[in-house]
């Protein structure tokens, strides 16, 4: 995917931060709307952070694998 390890690592810095304002949001979210739209929107967000794993982060860690942060090894061999 990224072959220059350089750019990836950049790329999975951006990607990682994007995720955790992404997670960060659901908290705002969750006191200013309904429970209905809370978990209408949370589930969005799950579904928008799953596939930044499966459609960039995963790419990138099976590529570099010395990229993957040791947080994320609880995610097991897929990357």
């Amino acid at each position: 995917m990224l072959d220059s390890v350089e750019t990836a690592k950049y790329v999975s810095e951006l990607v990682l931060e994007i995720k955790e304002r992404l997670s960060e949001s659901i908290e705002s979210v969750q006191d200013s709307c309904s429970p209905e739209n809370f978990l209408n929107y949370r589930r969005r967000v799950g579904t928008l952070v799953y596939s930044i794993f499966e459609q960039i982060l995963d790419p990138i860690y099976i590529q570099h694998p010395e990229l993957k942060p040791p947080e994320l090894e609880i995610w097991g061999p897929r990357a």
